[in-house]
């Protein structure tokens, strides 16, 4: 793949993305409007957070990590390919069949893991309910999963890209239904019924986004049945590869129990995590996930050819695109983190009480955001070279990290040590990542372009930032506004880009004429 095929991919995926997590904000506006930080709320929360943990374990994590290498390099050699990715995806089936079978009969038992807190009062039964529901999720997303890396592998991004619009569309369908059904029996409890409509919404979702790439691979040429897998030497050399990242997969999703442990203890902090959450979810989602599903492919088949260089101008064009639209996003998310959720969320059931927990809670992800997308492009690194068995030993020490600090802090400041362990914890894994990244020779090393942009970045960044937080300060309060909120934070969101970009190009972090060239690129097919 060439530099400009890269970017090129980058910005389809991005711009696919940015539309799927727009639709996750009316989503989650409709869900804090209908539900606030409530039980059924809470409930739904921990339930659907179930099969997308295990998810990231299996597909994303460990499955995906392992077998998008394999696969792009049996492309690069002509091979088999296709018999390969049949054979992976009929073991996934039903390894993740069984799996799910055995996690609906011992549902309590993982709403306990997941949310101990929640034993002593009504959170507990609805949570075991929607779990049972939801959890067949895992298997449908995870199959979509592994037919989205053949599909990136192919240098075919926007069906893999596109398809997790749908499960956003039937979740704003769903919830707009339940209102509507509750509104008609006046007897029912209208939180119940909403929770009732969106949580079945999630294994409609889960089946849709899989036939939408099903599809999609099918007109690649890609046709992918269940049959009974054969025990190859390249399922058993997969097998080999993917048990190190699922054990460092499964770490990282301990890390995210240890926080929900935490919140569930709280009354409403799951629901507080889990808003704050979606905003920094935004540009993490557009950029991060961008970066890791162009940049592993790419860097398996230049590392397969022996093209060092070029592998390393790839790692370093990933991280300092990235890097230029994450700082921003971070300093803007931190400068202005009450108002964007007084504007997006505070209206219905969603009190002021909640805004005020959200904000925190937004504003202390926001310090961890450039970490979270360093993993994104670090981690390919590894990937690339089949080598899963270094961030697992990262992943290990980062356990201990985020869970210490976690349990610790959490009768000193509360909730909100959730957040503040993941931060730390985040900026702590990109350390040994970078470390052990030294040792694999040129294609990690960062070029002098990337070095001479970052501090610009920054500086024009801190700028942008100064800016909005005094024009909010001066601002009369966004939660009196009323509808006026939405041109004021539209207005504010305009102020810091034209700010950013113009000190940006000044400065030298960036020419505006690459984006430019990016975006067009993209729009002729290149």
């Amino acid at each position: 793949m060439k530099p400009i095929r890269l970017i090129s991919g980058f910005v389809t995926v991005g711009v696919w993305t940015l539309g799927s997590r727009l639709l996750g904000f009316v989503r989650d506006i409709l869900i804090a409007s209908y539900l606030g930080a409530g039980p059924v709320a809470e409930a739904f929360l921990i339930a659907f957070s179930l099969p997308n943990m295990f998810r990231r374990f299996f597909a994303e994590g460990a499955f995906n990590m392992a077998f998008v290498p394999m696969f792009a390099k049996k492309l690069e050699a002509e091979e088999d390919a296709q018999g390969f990715a049949r054979d992976a995806f009929s073991a996934m089936f039903w390894v993740l069949a069984g799996f799910s079978a055995v996690a609906i009969l011992a549902m309590p038992v993982l709403v306990m893991a997941m949310a101990s807190g929640f034993a002593a009062d009504e959170r507990f039964a609805l949570a075991v309910s929607y779990g049972r529901v939801a959890f067949p999720y895992i298997l449908l997303i995870s199959l979509a999963a592994l037919i989205s890396g053949v599909l990136n592998s192919l240098g075919r991004f926007g069906s893999a890209a596109a398809a997790p619009l749908l499960l956003n569309i039937i979740f704003i369908i769903s919830l707009l239904a339940g209102d509507r059904f509750a509104a008609v029996d006046v007897t029912a409890d209208r939180q119940l019924v909403i929770g009732q409509w969106l949580i079945w919404a999630v294994p409609v979702a889960g089946l849709s986004q899989l036939v939408f790439v099903w599809a999609g691979a099918r007109r690649a040429g890609y046709r992918f049945g269940i049959r009974v897998p054969k025990l190859t030497p390249e399922l058993k050399r997969l097998a080999v590869i993917a048990a190190p990242a699922a054990m460092a997969g499964g770490i990282v999703q301990i890390n995210l129990l240890v926080g929900r442990q935490v919140a569930s203890f709280f009354d409403g902090a799951v629901a507080w995590l889990n808003y704050a959450d979606r905003l920094y979810q935004l540009p993490l989602g557009v950029v991060g996930a961008a970066i890791g599903v162009v940049l592993l492919p790419d860097l398996s088949r230049r590392l397969r050819g022996g093209d060092v260089a070029g592998g390393r101008d790839a790692f370093n064009r990933a991280a300092e695109l990235s890097l230029t639209l994450t700082i921003p996003a971070a300093v803007a998310l931190w400068a202005i983190a009450r108002p964007l959720i007084d504007t997006l969320y505070l209206r219905g059931a969603f009190t002021s009480q909640d805004a005020a927990a959200t904000a925190t809670v937004l504003a202390i992800y926001a310090l961890g955001l450039p970490a979270f997308v360093l993993q994104k492009a670090l981690q390919p690194l590894f990937f690339a070279r089949e080598n899963t068995k270094s961030p697992f030993r990262y992943a290990i020490v980062d356990l201990f990290a985020n869970a210490g600090l976690a349990i610790t802090l959490m009768s000193v400041v509360g909730y909100i040590a959730a957040p503040i362990a993941t931060v730390t914890a985040g900026w702590i894994m990109v350390w040994m990542l970078w470390r052990g990244s030294r040792k694999m020779g040129e294609a990690a090393m960062l070029d002098r372009r990337l070095l001479n942009r970052m501090p610009r970045v920054i500086a024009a960044a801190a700028l942008m930032g100064g800016v909005l937080r005094a024009t909010a300060y001066a601002l009369p309060s966004f939660a009196s506004m009323g509808s006026l909120r939405y041109p004021a934070m539209a207005g504010l969101v305009v102020l810091g880009m034209v700010i950013y970009f113009g000190a940006g190009q000044l400065l030298g972090a960036f020419r505006l004429g690459e984006f430019r060239r990016a975006v067009s690129r993209r729009k002729n097919g290149s």
